[in-house]
């Protein structure tokens, strides 16, 4: 019974080290194979323009940009995946209910409550705020 346990752990490792190990091979053979000239590299203005939707650009020089937009398209990020975890659950309750009990009702509240504490923070902090 051990033998089994500690085989899923010897999968787990393989995949882990899978995912290590295959990034890592592609960056370092890109890199030997720019050393051998294998890899083509022919820079010209054109590559190395800034490309924005088929616009020209109108200066070297970035503009400035309102973080406030930013910060809300992240918080919208965030509190949009959370919910996604609420589709689920509500979808199973009955069942999850009938075999665990009142501690999957409890174990969402918390996590409604965590995501009800990180709304206020963010409504205190202003980032709710548009511009």
């Amino acid at each position: 019974m051990t033998d089994d346990y500690f085989r899923q752990y010897g999968i787990i490792a393989v995949f882990t080290a899978l995912a290590v190990l295959v990034p890592t091979g592609m960056l370092v053979l890109s890199w030997v194979l720019s050393k051998f000239n294998i890899r083509p590299n022919f820079p010209n203005p054109i590559k190395g323009s800034i490309y924005e939707c088929g616009f020209e650009v109108f200066s070297d020089k970035w503009n400035q940009f309102n973080f406030k937009y930013y910060a809300l398209a992240l918080d919208f990020v965030i509190f949009d995946v959370e919910i996604i975890y609420l589709f689920p659950w509500a979808a199973s309750y009955g069942l999850l209910s009938i075999q665990f009990g009142l501690t999957v009702l409890f174990s969402m509240l918390v996590f409604i409550g965590v995501l009800a504490l990180g709304w206020i923070y963010a409504w205190r902090k202003g980032s709710l705020e548009w511009a």
